[in-house]
């Protein structure tokens, strides 16, 4: 889940519900200036970033500091020669280090091109005129190509926005994301990909003259799931199949002798989320060697430090982490863990990045008690470069680690205090169940969306779980609710209840539950199943798996985690949809969902509603007009944040809330 979400360049597909880890209240907000990406560069002598203002009218824009002169200010790289406000983001250095490539809307109508800075002050040119999304450049090795990917004509800019309405007869056109090529001298773009292919990650060969990438035929959106490993001639355009995986992949990268391709791959519900066992393929095609084997972590980006070493970041136990992997042993290494976690950048990129020989890295990081600023430095002795938000302070309390058992089962959470605490007084609290749900909620510093801290500051003990189905305690955690959803890790997140109630002056008779997609759809779970919970807000809920599969536009998502289709075994579904148990409902419940999402579409929480409705349970339904699965609108968003801390005040603080309009 990222610090503010732009509808921008990107055209990549981000699966089930995208985890989305609270947002702050208001006034800790004020004046924050978020950042979507950093990058050093290949030398280790600069880093550049994107930083948007909090003034976010003003659209964002690309620093680049010298770290070998730490007297001097940043620098932008780049104004519109007409003076307008224009937004700059995505930035690649050069294997040379002299030059930034980056995407611009500088030219009016709101179209994102590439552009290349001589970041020595030699000028900015333009680099494509192309209509579409773009997203992900790269350099080849001697720096006389740009490779991205290119959707052309692209109707909306991430599948987390709204869909476009649907009417009349359903046009069947699918457009794909492609590998492309731009020469930088003469910019001349070749689209290399097959237009029947959909490209969702790539990467050079050492020598340039081919790519590994992850490609499907179809629909970007759900075919993700369902993807490949393939090489890609560079020159001619050939594709050939080098690995079909048995669940998902991510993260291809080429070994630097050209011999193999390594991944990551695992049971991942979310594009965007990434997570799972460190893999092995030949170049050339065959067997895949797992070389992580009961890593007790989630590998979630790639780095080659030799011909028989890797690095990787990681999620590790609700937190971050960076490791080393020597393949010739099977060791791991673990180079740093930290509650300042490297922020997972703008549409899932690598949490840190890396100087060509690995001795100089930065990373934008963060934390619940500490807003994002970039950092440079080795790797876990990064030091502070930016200090663009000194003056923010949390409005939230302080965020503690937890550790409980259910049965054999250990699960990690966290526990935010609430804001001002006082032992002698006792106090309500809402289980915040995140999306995904092979996620880690890590407590990072607050996005824009979906607010949950704002219960902190509002007095309420906020306890965020890491139940099975997420990542960070290795695969087989990961993979523990495959054809067992809302039943073992439902009971995980109860189990993690009684060791706050037990612990802490909490009250059990004011405790809420709420979530937005898998969190959302845990949250109409647990009212069916418990009367434990006095008061639930579903975000963008799952309420019947059955007609679910029909109505969403990632519906390959499903089979790995229950085993088969819907047409083939119903009976698997049923099991894990609330509406099955929907008698049980005792629960005021609210729900919220946008008008076109196409994640978790508006049947699901109106089919909910009108059930409460009928069978006479306290219920409300709020949808957004105009929004997806994530909101843009400032006032929506806004209104999320008031209706659900009312909906709770009103049920769990009786007396303190007028009620809900």
């Amino acid at each position: 889940m990222k610090n503010s979400l732009k509808v921008s360049k990107l055209a990549l597909p981000v699966v089930l519900v995208m985890y989305l880890i609270t947002v702050a209240g208001a006034e800790a907000q004020t004046g924050l200036r978020s950042f979507d990406q950093v990058a050093i560069a290949p030398d280790g002598k600069h880093v550049a970033w994107v930083e948007t203002p909090a003034n976010q009218s003003a659209g964002s824009a690309i620093y680049v500091l010298d770290l070998e002169s730490p007297g001097i200010k940043p620098r932008r790289i780049f104004i519109a020669s007409d003076g307008r406000s224009e937004s700059d983001d995505t930035i690649a250095w050069s294997p040379d280090s002299h030059h930034l490539a980056f995407l611009s809307d500088a030219e009016s109508g709101g179209q994102w091109n590439f552009y290349v800075a001589d970041v020595s002050g030699g000028g900015v040119q333009k680099l494509t005129s192309l209509k579409g999304a773009l997203a992900d450049p790269a350099w080849a090795p001697d720096g006389k190509t740009l490779a991205f990917l290119f959707t052309e004509d692209a109707p909306r800019a991430n599948p987390l926005l709204a869909i476009l309405p649907e009417t009349g007869v359903i046009d069947a056109k699918v457009f794909e994301q492609r590998l492309a090529v731009v020469d930088v001298a003469t910019g001349v773009v070749r689209q290399l990909s097959p237009a029947d292919m959909y490209v969702y990650q790539f990467d050079w060969s050492p020598d340039g003259k081919n790519f590994a990438a992850i490609a499907a035929h179809g629909a970007g959106d759900a075919n993700w799931y369902v993807a490949s490993i393939y090489t890609l001639s560079a020159g001619t355009g050939e594709l050939k199949l080098a690995y079909k995986p048995p669940l998902q992949i991510a993260v291809p990268r080429w070994s630097p002798d050209g011999k193999n391709i390594a991944f990551i791959g695992g049971l991942m519900s979310d594009e965007s989320s990434i997570g799972g066992d460190i893999f092995m393929v030949p170049a050339g095609g065959g067997e895949a060697r797992n070389v992580t084997p009961g890593i007790a972590a989630s590998p979630s980006w790639l780095y080659w430090e030799g011909a028989s070493k890797m690095l990787f970041t990681e999620n590790v136990d609700g937190q971050a982490g960076v490791a080393q992997l020597d393949l010739a042993t099977g060791q791991i290494t673990s180079l740093w863990t930290g509650r300042e976690s490297p922020t997972v950048q703008s549409e899932g990129g690598p949490a840190i990045s890396l100087s060509a020989n690995h001795q100089i890295s930065a990373a934008i990081l963060g934390s619940s008690a500490h807003p994002p600023e970039i950092w440079a430095g080795a790797i876990g002795d990064w030091k502070q470069v930016t200090h663009s938000n000194d003056e923010i302070r949390p409005a939230w309390g302080p965020a503690k680690s937890l550790h409980w058992s259910n049965g054999d089962t250990k699960v990690q959470g966290w526990l935010m205090y609430p804001a001002n605490y006082d032992p002698s007084k006792r106090y309500p609290m809402v289980v915040v169940v995140h999306g995904g749900p092979a996620v880690a909620e890590r407590v990072e510093w607050p996005s824009m969306f979906f607010n949950t801290y704002q219960l902190s500051a509002h007095g309420y003990f906020v306890l965020f779980p890491n139940p099975r189905g997420s990542y960070g305690q290795g695969e087989k955690f990961t993979a523990a609710n495959v054809k067992d959803m809302g039943y073992g890790d439902f009971q995980d997140i109860l189990k993690g209840v009684d060791e706050v109630v037990r612990t802490l002056p909490v009250d059990n008779d004011r405790v809420g539950i709420t979530g937005w997609s898998y969190g959302g759809y845990m949250t109409m779970w647990a009212v069916t199943q418990t009367h434990r919970f006095r008061a639930a807000v579903s975000g963008a809920g799952l309420a019947n798996y059955q007609s679910y599969y029909g109505q969403n536009d990632i519906d390959e998502w499903m089979p790995p985690y229950f085993g088969a289709n819907v047409y083939d075994d119903p009976a698997v579904y049923a099991k894990s949809s609330p509406i099955t148990f929907i008698k049980n409902v005792k629960t005021p419940t609210l729900m919220l969902v946008g008008q076109y999402d196409g994640e978790c579409p508006v049947p699901q929480s109106r089919e909910f509603w009108h059930a409460l409705k009928t069978l006479g349970v306290e219920t409300q339904l709020a949808i957004y007009p105009g929004e997806g699965h994530e909101f843009l609108q400032p006032d929506h968003r806004r209104d999320v944040i008031e209706r659900m801390t009312a909906w709770f005040d009103r049920y769990l603080k009786p007396g303190s809330a007028a009620g809900v309009q």
